[in-house]
């Protein structure tokens, strides 16, 4: 097996790890309709704060979701449109 095969399964691998959770999963299916704010997802999600955070955190770590602060507020995007597509 070469160097780069074994980097691409790595990264298979960890992305897909970062899918593998229910919330993260509606996470990705709201924003393949567009860009959301942390309160925006805890509100579609019906969930506290700090969970959503610590699943959009996830999300970032894996670059998955881009983060842009508005004002006193975070916006997260998919990073790649085609993610909705493997959904």
């Amino acid at each position: 097996m070469s160097v780069a095969t074994s980097q691409l399964q790595v990264f298979k691998a960890q992305f897909f790890h970062a899918l593998a959770h229910p919330v993260r999963i509606k996470i990705l299916e709201i924003l393949v309709r567009g860009e959301r704010s942390v309160q925006e997802l805890q509100e579609a999600l019906n969930l506290e704060q700090p969970v959503v955070s610590q699943q959009l955190a996830v999300l970032r770590n894996q670059n998955i979701v881009t983060a842009q602060k508005e004002g006193v507020s975070v916006r997260y995007a998919l990073r790649d449109p085609s993610i909705g597509a493997l959904l």
